[in-house]
């Protein structure tokens, strides 16, 4: 599922420096499919010879969250993981046995913020759904 934009000129919108660190770690993001985590993010970095220490890794994330160029995702785990905020709005199936994890967007989430919107009167600026159970591999 790969975007195909420019990352450079993304960055350069929202007032951050093209670098190559923080080229690689957007491109990681969006060349893969599911939401990943910051081990997959250093082993894609090490495989294209690009050096970046801890630190550094966990700044940009941190900076290109709070301009809005990825998100995290809770996944009931004791880590985070990301995914560009380019892509259309969708949750998450992981399976419980095997930790696969799989995009679901057939979800009519928009209907129930409007049900909720306007039983309790708020302001819905954002949401989080994720199903969790046993994949087909794991339910053999």
């Amino acid at each position: 599922m790969s975007m195909i934009h420019d990352c450079g000129n993304e960055l350069k919108q929202v007032n951050l420096k093209v670098t190559p660190i923080r080229l690689a770690i957007l491109k990681a993001l969006e060349n893969h499919e599911n939401p990943t985590d910051v081990k997959f993010i250093f082993e894609y970095l090490k495989r294209n010879r690009i050096k970046a220490d801890q630190a550094t890794v966990f700044r940009i994330l941190k900076s290109l969250t709070s301009k809005s160029l990825i998100k995290t995702i809770h996944l009931n785990e004791s880590k985070l993981r990301y995914e560009p905020s380019s892509r259309p709005d969708h949750h998450h199936f992981v399976c419980e046995k095997c930790g696969a994890i799989e995009d679901v967007s057939d979800c009519n989430i928009f209907q129930i913020e409007k049900e909720i919107r306007r039983k309790k009167g708020v302001i819905i600026n954002r949401h989080s759904l994720e199903f969790f159970g046993l994949c087909k591999d794991c339910q053999r």
